[in-house]
């Protein structure tokens, strides 16, 4: 692959397979519907009985649109991760719907799987566990090459591999190094080049810079962008610092117990959120100027989350919500646009009585 996106040499897919059609941008091209992934509790040792599940994802739906970016945030052990997970077909679904272009694609085995692999792609957190520390550069971001054969012959490999480090900004001579042998930075655009070998058209981002500096954070968010122009990618990008997921993400979603209670656009979300969670987290972002700091309306949550093998009946966030009801208690409430809601308020959150902040009006 050249600077400029053209391959060494590309084969069409099997017919039974093949994603040729072309989706617009604006459009969406990755469709997910009621997704589940439950985690079986067992006991017994000889005979082995479900006594519960682990509600890791329970009833997400969202859409990705072509050439986007959607950020993914929440508490650690909301299930974000183990969404992107499923969305790869780690991790099976238990129930739901995922939809590639129109096509179904959860369930997928065999070469309709490898198939679509080749256009969903996957950087993962750790820069460093995520690499064979046994393999080099070359073999590492040649990898997807021998498993399809058909983008890069033999022969053009190593010049391919070397195109790619030098996209990412990596010197094409490295391709010999190990990884123990670069920063944690460069590791991380060694995963991102693996990511691109195929010339996919989502990437979906598991918290890849959560593990870097600060400094080296930026350079990877500003490569990801640069990519994402060059290549018309589509990301979904997870993360815990909410000042980044702002800087990358056309929209937000945010997770809460395996659940999604709100997303939107980045202004609708952090400038007009409307669930109670949303605004929990926005108020727990760190503030560099002291005075404003200060003066910062923080709101403190109470209790502990609770468990997914167990969670609240209702609304999943009425036991630490400060505006909780009686019908919080037994009304599961809808991710949809509420009818009171007006402006940039009015996105999709799921919260009976979702309303801005009287601090964030003023």
């Amino acid at each position: 692959m050249t600077s400029d996106g053209t391959g060494a040499a590309e084969a069409a897919l099997p017919q039974e397979v093949a994603f040729a059609q072309e989706v617009p941008r604006g459009e969406p091209i990755l469709q997910v519907r009621d997704l589940v992934k439950h985690f079986p509790l067992t006991q017994g040792i000889v005979i082995r009985k479900q006594i519960g599940a682990v509600k890791a994802v329970d009833g997400v739906s969202f859409d990705l649109m072509q050439g986007e970016t959607l950020g993914i945030v929440g508490e650690s052990g909301c299930g974000k991760s183990t969404l992107a997970k499923v969305l790869m077909n780690l991790e099976p679904a238990t129930s739901g719907s995922v939809r590639f272009k129109g096509e179904e694609i959860s369930g997928l085995s065999g070469g309709a799987l490898k198939a679509v692999r080749r256009n969903i792609q996957m950087v993962f957190q750790d820069p460093y566990t995520s690499l064979n520390p046994r393999m080099t550069v070359g073999d590492i971001i040649g990898e997807p090459y021998e498993i399809h054969p058909e983008v890069a012959p033999k022969g053009e490999r190593r010049k391919a591999v070397q195109d790619l480090l030098d996209v990412v900004g990596l010197n094409p001579e490295y391709i010999n190094r190990y990884p123990h042998q670069f920063s944690g930075g460069q590791r991380q655009r060694i995963g991102i080049a693996r990511g691109l070998a195929l010339k996919p058209e989502v990437i979906i981002c598991d918290e890849p810079v959560s593990a870097l500096d600060v400094s080296v954070q930026a350079q990877v968010i500003n490569l990801l962008e640069q990519l994402q122009k060059e290549f018309n990618l589509s990301y979904m990008f997870i993360a815990h610092d909410l000042s980044i997921v702002r800087h990358i993400s056309d929209r937000v979603g945010v997770m809460y117990l395996g659940r999604m209670v709100e997303i939107g656009s980045d202004e609708e979300i952090y400038d007009h959120a409307t669930h109670p969670y949303t605004q929990a987290l926005l108020s727990a972002v760190p503030v560099p100027d002291p005075a404003a700091r200060e003066a910062k309306d923080r709101i403190v949550l109470t209790g502990d989350v609770p468990s997914p093998a167990k969670p609240p009946s209702g609304c999943r966030f009425r036991t630490r919500c400060w505006l909780a009801q009686e019908k919080c208690s037994h009304d599961d409430p809808a991710l949809a646009v509420r009818s009171w809601l007006e402006g940039k308020a009015a996105h999709e959150s799921a919260c009976h009585f979702a309303a801005e902040r009287e601090a964030d009006r003023t």
